[in-house]
């Protein structure tokens, strides 16, 4: 769900914004231009409104910003807090832009989707500026080598299957007068499923560990791994803590040639 909600926002922005009621009522003047015969300007001239640019863009500026400061909530708090807060903001976002009114609402809306957003996807860009890690958090600390690639490829999957659905819904809402009002709220429900389902899981060892949880930690590795001897993974694992914690002045070590490949694979 957590990279479905991001597909599924690329996806309706793009149908929505060329929706026909959806331009009357709030950008009256792109609506104008593309009804415009004898204007012979291009396609992208005519959605070239400062507006509707803020519209679409706003969710990205809000998701860059939200996902440094998510990294606090997730050093402090865990990454299962991370994702429910994420799912939080998109919920509250999806049904703000669903019944919005006005030009305001829609923004504040989009503007709540890139911090659910962020907070579901910092955790790549936290372990990005911390260790150089590329692959998603969750997934990597919980699951067991052998299906760790598969799962993240599913991850990245969801964003290709979120888009797919989105587009199915446009084409689906596209005729109803307030069809937009149906494609935007409908992002209400991955929100919801990932606000719930995050309460049913556990928390990561290497978040536990982090947190000074030790045997709690290790609980949850024998619980994931699914047997008791899990003693040479947790060593490896609170040595690898210790050892990210012991590195001073990461944001400025960043900038050192040597790390130069990893920031630019990273950027």
């Amino acid at each position: 769900m957590g990279d479905l909600i991001f597909g599924y926002d690329l996806g309706i922005t793009r149908g929505v914004t060329s929706m026909e009621p959806f331009l009357i009522k709030f950008f009256p003047s792109v609506y104008k231009q593309m009804q415009d015969e004898s204007n012979h300007e291009s396609q992208y001239c005519k959605f070239d409104n400062e507006l509707l640019t803020l519209f679409t863009s706003s969710l990205y500026l809000a998701a860059l910003v939200a996902s440094f400061c998510a990294s606090t909530t997730t050093r402090m708090m865990g990454r299962k807090t991370s994702m429910f807060v994420g799912g939080l903001f998109f919920l509250v976002g999806a049904l703000l832009n669903g019944f919005a009114i006005n030009i305001e609402m829609l923004i504040i809306g989009r503007l709540l989707l890139g911090f659910g957003v962020g907070y579901c996807n910092q955790v790549r860009l936290h372990i990005i500026f911390n260790a150089f890690n590329l692959v998603p958090v969750y997934l990597s600390e919980m699951a067991p080598t052998t299906i760790r690639g598969a799962l993240n490829i599913g991850f990245q999957m969801m964003i290709t299957i979120g888009i797919l659905i989105a587009n199915l819904i446009n084409y689906g809402t596209a005729k109803l007068e307030y069809g937009w009002r149906i494609s935007l709220g409908i992002g209400a429900v991955p929100a919801i499923m990932l606000c719930v389902g995050s309460l049913f899981l556990g928390d990561t060892p290497n978040s536990l560990v982090e947190r000074g949880k030790i045997e709690a930690a290790k609980k949850m590795l024998q619980r994931i791994r699914g047997v008791d001897n899990v003693n040479e993974e947790f060593e490896e694992l609170v040595d690898a803590t210790k050892a990210a914690k012991d590195v001073e002045h990461p944001w400025k070590n960043i900038i050192q040639p040597k790390y130069r490949p990893h920031s630019l694979f990273a950027l």
